[in-house]
């Protein structure tokens, strides 16, 4: 059966079509159209949007977890209910992010979670995002630049230890956080981008010219920028003068209002535009929750006015929700909000090689869409097709 939406304004790549209809079928976008169109409703599924904006779901790729659990626990209960979480807030698909641990238990989180896509991603029955994959942040990082990762498990990588983590998440491995300044970074970065997966310099304390090395073999994100990333200075510029001056990477950022001082977001945009921000959550397993004592990766975390840290005050990651890094961005930062929507949309998508399929409202795509209204409240998501979450 057709969907049509119908009322909205939607949003996509180029504009904000006002007054518009978009027609699903078999789940995908069929069509879009003007309100001037006619159509004959009795064989149709109709969702009056009443002015609300339509876009294409979001995708945080950067998360570790939310209500009270986390995705390295490697169990279906854990992802499912991360994914129950997310659809309300408007993410269509996200990437299950492990953390820096043992690489036997690296693999197991990363393994579950592949089970649970080919298992559950295609069960419609009940409100969930989907897993669209997997994202390794860690073990291979700067011990200088560390943040809330375990420092016990820290190492240097190698092609052949890499490869384990891509066997265990059985070819759904998107995205490598590597710090590029390692021994053995080039060689894995190679390796890694030869696999067409996504390499992300991050938890770095890398030289610019280390950085630039490592992007010249094959880095193209940056992972939470600022963030556990050596300091910028005049004759220094490090990672961050690196990664924002350099057109071939796109930079995660947590815009929560805590991680980054309006200065540095209105810097990277400028620097980086509209297509150079990927809007992450990294949230942690508070997100969603109140403020109280949680864990991650294995240690203690204190949530406090909604900031995840460690007992020595180091920030360990969020509490966010994507919907809510969309509205910081326009509010906040004064972002307009087609772009805004496109950083945690159509960017992460382009990201992670997925935009042929996912990430804007174009005819053709899976029917990834949300309806929400000017604070960037969702009040209904579809996913391929599929009715899913409807206030």
């Amino acid at each position: 059966m057709k969907t049509l939406i119908k009322n909205a304004n939607v949003i996509t790549p180029y504009e904000i079509q006002e007054n518009s209809n978009v027609l699903i079928q078999d789940g995908k976008i069929e069509g879009i159209f003007s309100n001037t169109k006619a159509f004959d409703e009795k064989n149709i599924n109709v969702i009056d949007a009443k002015g609300k904006f339509l876009a294409p779901g979001f995708i945080d790729v950067h998360n570790h977890g939310n209500n009270g659990h986390d995705a390295m626990e490697g169990t279906f209960e854990a992802i499912d209910s991360i994914a129950r979480f997310h659809i309300k807030n408007g993410v269509t698909g996200f990437l299950a992010t492990t953390m820096t641990a043992s690489i036997p238990k690296t693999k197991a989180a990363a393994s579950c979670a592949s089970d649970y896509m080919e298992k559950y991603n295609d069960n419609y029955s009940y409100p969930k995002a989907q897993v669209l994959g997997i994202y390794f942040e860690g073990p291979y990082f700067s011990m200088e630049k560390k943040g809330a990762q375990p420092a016990e498990y820290i190492k240097n990588p190698t092609p052949e230890e890499i490869d384990e983590l891509i066997e265990a998440s059985k070819g759904n491995a998107k995205v490598i956080a590597i710090a590029p300044e390692l021994n053995g970074a080039v060689e894995s970065i190679r390796h890694i981008r030869s696999k067409g997966i996504t390499v992300s310099a991050g938890h770095s304390n890398a030289t610019y010219d280390e950085t630039m090395l490592g992007i010249e073999n094959g880095v193209t994100e940056a992972t939470h920028l600022y963030n556990g990333m050596r300091s910028f200075t005049h004759r220094d510029p490090g990672i961050v003068g690196a990664v924002l001056t350099d057109e071939r990477i796109r930079c995660e950022m947590i815009c929560d209002g805590i991680h980054l001082h309006k200065a540095a977001v209105k810097m990277a945009i400028k620097l980086k535009g509209k297509d150079g921000i990927i809007l992450i959550s990294d949230a942690m397993m508070a997100a969603g929750l109140k403020d109280g004592k949680y864990a991650l990766g294995g240690q203690d975390v204190y949530v406090k006015g909604g900031a995840a840290r460690l007992k020595d005050g180091t920030l360990a990651g969020s509490t966010l929700t994507l919907n809510r890094a969309v509205y910081n961005m326009i509010h906040l930062y004064g972002v307009p909000l087609k772009d805004a929507v496109r950083m945690a949309s159509l960017n992460p998508a382009k990201n992670i090689g997925i935009d042929d399929q996912k990430g804007s409202i174009e005819i053709g795509k899976d029917a990834d869409l949300i309806l929400f209204d000017k604070d960037i409240q969702v009040s209904c998501a579809i996913v391929n097709g599929n009715i899913l979450f409807n206030k």
